[in-house]
């Protein structure tokens, strides 16, 4: 049974709204772009955890949000709210979303139909698993759906999702549309989202909107994302970084007189410099001008939860979508597009703590999909794990266990020892007249000489890349240099500095004379004309010291 406050749900009028992850350090800064823009938008919808003690002690930019809801009206839009996969989401956790929603005044909630995490763990990157559009699909999701709004005194809107491959019989407006009249919910409808599809479908961006039942659409999004081809079809990645495409607009431009019942269209800026971003909302503000208009008043749904059948086998998409099986349906070209994504921003996760065991191990894509095959990649998403990092080093320990090779045991060695440098006393500060190490730098010491496998690494990528730009073809055959390097480290001891990169550590082999300033002032900081001038004068220079 839903948990209605009221007997009718009033939705006021959002109008234009920006997306945040409520990250002070995240572009572009919401409330600093209304500062300098007053009126540029009228909402923020903000993406955090279900839990809002969580979100308040976690988000950097929630004192702010808080501060100002008043007068900046929020829209909550969850991350890890599963509305489809093999399990329900708990009845304690739903009990967090109704609480969060409540205390912020979200006048709705609403999330992508997708599976997004499993076992306490989100997939790679926040890549969910899109239903198949079958009739077994709009069952299971429904079932998702109807089970949230139960614990929920909001509504919650159901968003379109993004899609690869075509998987089903039904177009993803027939499977919204279904869902929906299976629900009662109101609707969320994302235009890239649906380009996503239309792509894969190849059809035209507004095919089978005639008939859809927009009269239920609440909230329309828009964001960037790139569009690729392979094989004569198209793919677009939902990727908001991007700037936002021109046949968006358009599609948007002629959506909003067909929808009646929209309250709020928001843009997913997340990542665009604000500058950018501001270009994009005075645009979006032609088409949304500051308007009031009367609250929209809906039924609450109070249709019980069916039984979750799980007809659909969501764990064989995850099977298939991280190549651990063959594709068994209709869109094997699609399914391959979308493993080849979902290996890529395994890559990419892998990287930031195993940038060099990462190319010697699983450099391949053929070798990257015999990890996320694995068991360890499996357990992890079955509560057994505690992140993909350590899903790959368990699987490259066994791989190496396997087919012995010394020199991918160095690195992968010399990368899990990494974050104990961090696990020292950080560096003091130095006072007036005084240097010191910068505050996210560390020496660390390894009994082989690593020096020219770390640059390898990185010169290598570099020239693969180079490379790709001009053939198309990332040419992972020269990989084979790297794994001789590997082979021939140098004596040791060996020392090094380590540094914090965004959220991974970077390894570095400064000169001589300024590793042992630094590993001098590693001891503590010391007196400025104290320290050899060289070394200072680079040191200061590559952001490893820091003066008082």
């Amino acid at each position: 049974m839903s948990l209605p406050d009221a007997t009718a749900w009033q939705l006021p009028w959002r109008g234009l709204g920006l997306s945040s992850n409520l990250d002070a350090g995240d572009q572009p800064h919401p409330y600093r772009l209304l500062a300098e823009s007053p009126g540029l938008f009228d909402f923020v919808e903000y993406s955090a955890p279900l839990s809002f003690e969580e979100t308040r002690q976690h988000a950097s930019l929630f004192p702010e949000m808080w501060e100002r809801r008043s007068d900046v009206p929020v829209l909550f839009h969850p991350v890890h709210l599963n509305l489809y996969g093999p399990e329900l989401e708990p009845v304690k956790a739903l009990e967090a979303l109704d609480a969060h929603a409540r205390a912020v005044g979200s006048a709705w909630v609403g999330n992508d139909i997708g599976w997004w995490h499993a076992g306490g763990q989100p997939f790679p990157g926040y890549l969910y698993f899109t239903p198949p559009f079958t009739e077994a699909g709009v069952r299971d999701s429904a079932a998702h759906a109807l089970h949230i709004q139960a614990h929920l005194s909001v509504p919650l809107a159901l968003e379109n999702p993004a899609a690869f491959a075509k998987r089903g019989e039904l177009h993803v407006l027939d499977f919204m549309a279904r869902v929906q009249a299976r629900t009662g919910l109101p609707l969320l409808l994302d235009l890239g989202h649906l380009l996503s599809y239309q792509l894969a479908a190849g059809l035209p961006l507004e095919a089978g909107l005639d008939g859809f039942p927009l009269d239920k659409v609440i909230e329309l999004h828009i964001a960037g994302g790139v569009v690729t081809r392979r094989n004569g079809r198209g793919y677009y990645v939902d990727d908001h970084t991007q700037p936002v495409r021109e046949e968006l607009f358009a599609l948007l431009e002629s959506l909003l007189p067909r929808c009646p019942s929209l309250r709020a269209v928001t843009f997913e800026g997340d990542g665009h410099p604000p500058e950018v971003a501001a270009l994009t909302l005075r645009r979006l503000r032609e088409l949304v001008p500051v308007a009031p208009r009367p609250p929209l008043s809906l039924t609450p749904v109070q249709e019980p939860a069916p039984a979750l059948t799980r007809e659909s086998e969501p764990w064989r998409l995850f099977e298939t979508g991280y190549g651990a099986k063959p594709e068994p349906g209709e869109d094997a070209e699609g399914a391959r597009a979308e493993t080849d994504f979902r290996l890529a921003v395994v890559a990419e996760t892998l990287d930031k703590d195993w940038p060099v065991s990462r190319l010697l191990l699983a450099g391949t894509r053929e070798e990257l999909r015999a990890f996320t095959a694995s068991r360890e990649f499996r357990e992890l998403f079955e509560g057994l794990g505690r992140s993909p990092g350590h899903a790959f080093a368990a699987w490259a320990r066994r791989r190496v266990r396997e087919r012995p090779d010394e020199g991918a045991m160095a690195a992968l060695s010399f990368e899990m020892a990494l974050p104990s440098t961090f696990m020292m006393r950080p560096p003091p500060a130095p006072g007036p007249g005084q240097v010191g190490l910068a505050e996210d730098v560390r020496v660390g010491t390894f009994p082989v000489d690593l020096t020219e496998l770390v640059f390898a690494a990185k010169a290598l990528r570099r020239h693969l890349t180079g490379r790709a730009w001009a053939c198309e073809v990332l040419d992972v055959s020269g990989l084979e240099s790297l794994a001789q390097v590997a082979r021939r480290p140098a004596p040791g001891p060996w020392s090094f500095v380590v540094r914090r990169k965004g959220r991974g550590l970077e390894v570095l082999a400064p000169s001589p004379s300024v590793l042992k300033v630094v590993r001098s002032l590693a001891q503590g900081p010391r007196a400025v004309e104290e320290v050899p001038s060289p070394g200072l004068a680079e040191g200061l220079a590559r952001g490893l010291l820091r003066g008082g």
